[in-house]
């Protein structure tokens, strides 16, 4: 009875899909999106609404395809429809937004019926993926710390600790000059990367003397979220 109801459901919406290919079609999709998102959260920060949202991504896009094979007319009103969730929704990272569109074409391929292409698609774009994370791709090799230094206005910054960082430093940029306390400090604040580790103790002790034991922080690099 079921069975029938749904493949003259499908018979009259798309025509050519039976009940049976469309169990199939979502099988597919759901399984190859936990795919997606079990190699998302691999090294990566993840949000349970987000692993939910790659997960169930593609078994949408693939009833939305199944809906409107066929039919221009509602294919363009879809298309009007996903154009409007740009606006709101918030901006992601790079990693996300290819995230998205990775689970939207295995739904365009599943919908469409083709199980076979989009299984393989994303089998080998998630092993690349996993390739790429495994092997650190793209990251910088030194790593980044940012300094932070108060120094009286007697001292002049541009110059001052110039054969410490020589010594202890490969790289060192002054980024941003703050003035504080009505101006009688400034707040100085670098973008370093040590010759080798752990020498941050005795660079540290060394600027003490130079800036009169005022304020000094070392911390990890923030790194700006990329957005597309």
């Amino acid at each position: 009875m079921l069975n029938t109801i749904f493949s003259s459901v499908f018979t009259e919406t798309t025509a050519a899909f039976t009940f049976g290919q469309f169990l199939a079609c979502t099988a597919v999709s759901l399984i190859l999106g936990l795919l997606i998102a079990a190699v998302y959260r691999y090294k990566s920060e993840c949000t349970k609404s987000f692993a939910v949202t790659l997960v169930l991504m593609p078994v949408i896009v693939q009833m939305v395809i199944m809906l409107v094979n066929g039919n221009l007319g509602t294919g363009v009103a879809v298309a009007g429809a996903f154009s409007l969730v740009r606006f709101r929704s918030a901006p992601g990272s790079a990693k996300e937004i290819s995230s998205i569109f990775l689970a939207m074409a295995v739904g365009l391929a599943t919908g469409m019926g083709f199980l076979g292409t989009a299984a393989a698609f994303a089998i080998i774009v998630e092993a690349v993926w996993f390739i790429l994370v495994q092997t650190n791709f793209g990251e910088k090799k030194e790593k980044e710390k940012e300094l932070r230094i108060t120094i009286p206005e007697s001292l002049d910054y541009t110059s001052v600790f110039d054969d410490i960082f020589a010594r202890y430093l490969t790289r060192c940029e002054l980024v941003q000059v703050k003035t504080t306390n009505m101006g009688s400090l400034f707040k100085l604040e670098y973008r370093i990367a040590f010759r080798e580790e752990g020498e941050e103790k005795n660079m540290i002790d060394q600027l003490r003397c130079r800036n009169g034991n005022l304020e000094i922080l070392c911390s990890r690099a923030q790194t700006g979220r990329e957005e597309l």
